[in-house]
């Protein structure tokens, strides 16, 4: 598929709508997604590895200073064996997620996909953060073709002053060397953050339609417990509802997720998120044991088992893709080397 470009780019009065403006704005970003995917929605399962982090994000339950959370590294054999022998029929993609652990990355995650890389066909996906160039490779080598990197904030200074991953040009490097060698990056931004404006949201537009990427999520923000940001409001759901629906119309061949956080923000959100133009849909597959210590947001996490997700892809009249993510990218390649030959 070749790389779509239009005209489309939201104003703050997109990003802020409510009822029929917003519904329309729903409306045109659901048709986009229909022309471009037709009704059919991408399934995937993660397994989150390791909530062992090198960061400190202000925002998010992981941060090394979260000195009250149980750390993990789930045993390789014990996801391999799930994954292999138990894992739903309508899955055709994992996708493996840690905090910045490298550790992780060389004794869990490389073993996982070469397993996986030997005995499925399954399309592996990654989302372990900033490592290093050699390691990015080794993951490519073993098997995984998406990776999964958000910018988070598409402002230097806001990113500093939450203490984003790292820094914000070396995020942004990084996510332009993963395409350059090949990889299919995924990204995202958090809606809702503490003091964030309207102008503030379009800037991760802006940051977005700049990167290389082959698809990109929106995040609600919601305050963490064991957080700095605790006592800070969550976002509202328009924000984050709108800004899917204006990532559907600025880029309408990008892959879009509905997250599970969308629960979290109101009833239904999943769903809602589906409506406003997201066609990716993540069922939780990580052990029952460590799942709970994952946390990103609350402890009280909203999961999405097999039965949710299939339930909100035919309750908005949708189908789960026969063709998986990491096989379609690989399509799309396919025909953009044709037509540039042409």
């Amino acid at each position: 598929m070749p790389v779509q470009f239009n005209d489309f780019f939201p104003t703050a009065a997109d990003l802020e709508s409510a009822g029929a403006a917003q519904a329309a704005l729903h409306g045109r970003a659901a048709e986009a997604t229909r022309r471009q995917f037709h009704r059919e929605v991408f399934v995937r399962a993660v397994v989150e590895v390791s909530n062992f982090c090198r960061e400190n994000c202000t925002y998010c339950g992981m941060r090394r200073d979260n000195r009250a959370l149980k750390r993990f590294r789930a045993h390789h054999e014990q996801l391999a064996e799930m994954l292999l022998q138990h894992r739903p029929a309508s899955v055709t993609d994992i996708n493996i997620q840690a905090g910045e652990d490298p550790v992780a990355v060389r004794e869990i995650v490389l073993p996982l996909i070469r397993s996986l890389r030997r005995e499925t066909s399954l399309g592996i996906s990654v989302c372990l953060g900033t490592l290093a160039p050699e390691l990015y490779a080794e993951l490519q080598s073993a098997g995984a073709s998406i990776y999964i990197i958000k910018f988070e904030i598409g402002n230097a200074a806001q990113y500093e002053k939450f203490a984003a991953p790292g820094g914000y040009d070396e995020r942004l490097r990084h996510i332009r060397l993963l395409a350059e060698t090949g990889w299919n990056v995924s990204s995202g931004f958090i809606a809702g953050l503490p003091d964030q404006t309207p102008a503030d949201l379009l800037g991760n537009f802006e940051t977005a339609r700049s990167l290389p990427l082959s698809g990109c999520s929106v995040s609600p923000f919601i305050p963490g417990n064991e957080t700095p940001l605790s006592g800070a409001l969550p976002a509202g759901s328009n924000w984050t509802l709108n800004s899917i629906a204006a990532l559907r119309l600025m880029r309408p061949d990008w892959v879009i997720p509905a997250v599970s956080a969308l629960n979290l923000m109101e009833p239904d959100g999943y769903r809602h998120g589906l409506r406003a133009g997201a066609n990716l849909v993540t069922m939780n597959l990580t052990p029952d044991d460590v799942r709970g210590d994952y946390v990103i947001y609350k402890r009280n996490r909203f999961i999405m088992t097999e039965e949710r997700v299939l339930t909100a892809i035919a309750a908005e009249g949708l189908t789960p893709s026969a063709t998986g993510l990491a096989e379609f990218y690989r399509e799309c390649a396919g025909k953009n080397s044709v037509a540039a030959t042409l």
